[in-house]
């Protein structure tokens, strides 16, 4: 664009030439050269002007020129005065942020099957998560760990939940599942002890009915009997021991809410619990076991796209895609964020910029404003030509037709 401007120039400086020699031949080479030399004048006037933004033109030492270099720093204090004013204000972040949906905006991409393939995301997501899980302290992390989720379950009262959760249960009917596997259970225990319900017959048995061998059948007959009721409970869904067991149920929920010899009985169940090493021991071998899975198989993936993580991470982002109310959570804490960082950290990243606008020379300082806007500067160099040459051609004409 600097050379169509230039160009410009030189081609109405010819023009400028040629039609000083022909004035006398034809009215209409006034006309011409008049255009000519107004837009000579013009395109001179603007290259002056946007030269001096940036440099001294010609390397003359001409008052008010190199305008850029010359307030560097004044244009670094005034540039990061803008940027506190208008875009770090915790109004103006909490605004911004408002009218964006942050959450629905990252779930969309990494829901979307080709952000699983996109190698970068994959590569610097699971090179990240590798980095951060090698570096955790499994002793000190365990501890940290199991000492707040021990003093989240203490103040957590379990009975009420726990019977919030039993009365759901019940009224879906997804304890049927649970008293089914119960039988089935009973039945292994049953099949598995079945010597065990011998010997107590045998042993409680008097000599006569051990003498005639009618202990065995009496046994068997227990057994027999265990088996056929365990079998009909199971097949009948309306069989009355069924309903005894869910009026347990549905007891035992309402003693959690409301009793509170219970909930007592519960809480210190609960803290009993959490207390024992056992429980510790047990939780540092499962993040252990979870840490290492998850390292094994970031690595083996080559990222985390096709891996654990990054099947997590397109779950993550349906999630956020979907769910309205998991959106106006995440992007609340998200703006708050963005509030704190500004309403703290404002005044630092003005500092910031304009500090390194100050380390600047004057030439990458004129090199990098030039280069932003340059197309446009040197417009104003061809429009000044066009403008110019427009101008003198209607004065020529207003003189030729009132002289």
């Amino acid at each position: 664009m600097r050379r169509t401007a230039t160009g410009m120039l030189v081609l109405m400086a010819a023009i400028f030439i040629a039609s000083g020699r022909w004035l006398d031949v034809h009215p209409a080479w006034g006309y011409a050269h008049a255009f000519a030399e107004a837009a000579m004048v013009g395109g001179l006037a603007d290259w002056f002007a946007v030269t001096a933004l940036f440099r001294r033109p010609l390397g003359l030492p001409i008052p008010h020129t190199a305008i850029i270099p010359a307030n560097k720093d004044r244009i670094a204090d005034t540039m990061a005065g803008f940027l506190r004013e208008n875009f770090l204000t915790p109004q103006v972040v909490a605004r911004r942020m408002g009218a964006m949906n942050l959450a629905a905006a990252v779930g969309g991409y990494l829901a979307d099957p080709r952000a699983a393939r996109d190698s970068r995301v994959r590569a610097g997501a699971g090179e990240l998560a590798v980095e951060v899980l090698e570096s955790l302290d499994p002793d000190r992390l365990g501890t940290q760990v199991r000492s707040g989720l021990a003093a989240q379950i203490e103040k957590l009262e379990v009975s009420p939940l726990l019977g919030s959760m039993l009365d759901a249960m019940i009224e879906d009917g997804r304890h049927k599942v649970v008293i089914d596997k119960i039988i089935r259970w009973a039945g292994l225990v049953l099949e598995d002890n079945e010597q065990m319900v011998r010997d107590m017959v045998h042993n409680r048995a008097n000599a006569v009915l051990r003498f005639t061998g009618l202990d065995e059948r009496v046994a068997n007959s227990v057994l027999d009997g265990l088996y056929k009721l365990l079998a009909e409970v199971l097949v009948d869904p309306e069989h009355p021991l069924r309903n005894k067991i869910e009026e347990g149920l549905q007891e035992l929920a309402r003693g959690l809410r409301e009793d509170p010899e219970m909930q007592a009985r519960v809480e210190r169940m609960k803290v009993e619990l959490v207390n024992n090493p056992a429980i510790a021991d047990w939780w540092q071998s499962v993040w252990e076991r979870i840490r290492a899975r998850l390292i094994n198989s970031i690595r083996e993936s080559g990222g985390a796209g096709d891996g654990y993580l990054g099947e997590t991470l397109a779950e993550l982002g349906g999630a956020l895609r979907d769910d309205i109310r998991l959106q106006q959570q995440v992007n609340r804490f998200a703006r708050r964020t963005a509030v704190g960082v500004a309403t703290r950290y404002g005044d630092q990243i003005v500092q910031l910029v304009s500090e390194t606008v100050r380390r600047w020379d004057a030439t990458t300082l004129t090199g990098r404003v030039e280069n932003a806007v340059g197309r446009d500067l040197q417009f104003i160099r061809i429009n000044g030509t066009l403008v110019g040459g427009l101008v003198g051609l209607t004065l020529h004409a207003l003189s030729t037709a009132f002289g």
